[in-house]
């Protein structure tokens, strides 16, 4: 007998935060078109979306900006923890590790609160920044409360103030990797808080499940292909060879979306608007071009459209971030949507308790009772 696994096609909960429609390519987060937001929005404006349900007015964006900036510092028994880790624990693993550590010194208690959310979105960025620096003997970098904060990332990262274009880049990037609906890191925490156990347990929970690589992989295959092609004259000999040999053009496919992938979509038009300020950006556009029209020559009808990877690449590419934060940087984009429905469980809360189905096998009869 087959073994059902995998929950596909489940329903584990209601949920007012996000769409994932990949029949029509639509993600959705309360009401308003995500590729819309990653274009016209900023970090701080979705993240109040997803946290409250509205985008703020001014002032309300503006006391974000500043309770955000004023909570990006790390605690000092922090920076010891991670600085007592040995080299060998990634950049996930730290995250974990400083994150559980948040929660037990908070004392925090159930139920979860907006507070909470706030922080935790605010601090992660500093402790990736921080570890990196670390681990590469640089000097650490000071958050900076005047910038926004994808460009106080790139800041803390490099120690040299973000070109316009690289922080808005990478803003879309997060905006678009802030939720995807219940996806396996999001019902991890989900599960985990309706034990009603604290935010950060949960947020540790749901970091687990991004560390693995079938759910947080990140673009590596994508930018070994940008790297190898190089420059736009070897773009179609290169690939047209790749496809000729029965070899994969990465980046492009999904096993969702059906159709044009709204976080492509969203992040192509971001790209775009900034060819001529870097040539990454340049070669990036160039390659989907030519890659579309290569694949509709090789394989007719698939309609194999860009995916996320694609542009995700493209960008962590050209904003310079290193491999090893690949995860880690999508992670920062991700804690938004992670709180958002661990405020959302608690406001309903049941603790999931699935059934399962024995295919093992039975006890011999028992002889003694006939």
């Amino acid at each position: 007998m087959a073994k059902v696994t995998g929950f596909e096609g489940i329903v584990a909960a209601e949920t007012d935060i996000s769409l994932v429609d990949g029949e029509n390519g639509r993600l959705v987060y309360r009401g308003y078109l995500a590729k819309d937001l990653a274009i016209e929005q900023s970090y701080e404006e979705v993240a109040y979306l997803l946290w409250n349900g509205q985008l703020p007015e001014q002032d309300e964006l503006e006391q974000l900006h500043m309770r955000l900036a004023n909570l990006r510092n790390i605690p000092e028994y922090i920076c010891e923890i991670i600085d007592l880790l040995p080299l060998s624990i990634s950049m996930m693993g730290v995250l974990q590790t400083a994150v559980a550590a948040l929660g037990d010194a908070a004392g925090v208690a159930w139920p979860p609160t907006l507070q909470q959310a706030e922080r935790l979105t605010a601090v992660l960025p500093s402790i990736v920044a921080y570890r990196y620096r670390k681990l590469n003997g640089l000097p650490i970098v000071e958050p900076d409360a005047q910038l926004g904060h994808a460009a106080n990332y790139l800041y803390m990262l490099t120690g040299q103030l973000p070109e316009e274009s690289h922080s808005k880049a990478l803003n879309a990037y997060l905006i678009l990797g802030m939720e995807h609906g219940m996806n396996a890191s999001t019902f991890a925490g989900r599960v985990i808080l309706s034990t009603q156990s604290d935010m950060n347990a949960a947020v540790c929970g749901a970091i687990g499940a991004m560390k693995g690589p079938l759910h947080g992989g990140a673009p590596y295959e994508v930018i070994a292909m940008l790297e190898e092609i190089g420059s736009k004259d070897r773009a179609e000999p290169w690939m047209r060879n790749a496809l000729e040999h029965g070899a994969r053009l990465m980046g492009f496919g999904h096993r969702i979306y059906k159709t044009n992938d709204p976080r492509a979509e969203a992040l192509r038009i971001v790209t775009l608007q900034m060819t001529g300020e870097d040539p990454s950006f340049e070669l990036a556009i160039h390659v989907e071009n030519t890659a579309i029209r290569l694949l509709e020559e090789f394989k007719p009808g698939r309609r194999l459209f860009t995916n996320v990877e694609f542009y995700a690449a493209a960008i962590l590419r050209a904003v310079q971030i290193s491999p090893d934060l690949f995860t880690p940087t999508f992670t920062l984009g991700r804690i938004v949507g992670w709180t958002a429905h661990i405020l959302e469980q608690a406001s309903v809360n049941r603790i999931f308790r699935p059934e399962s189905v024995y295919t093992g096998p039975m006890p011999a009869a028992d002889l003694s009772v006939i």
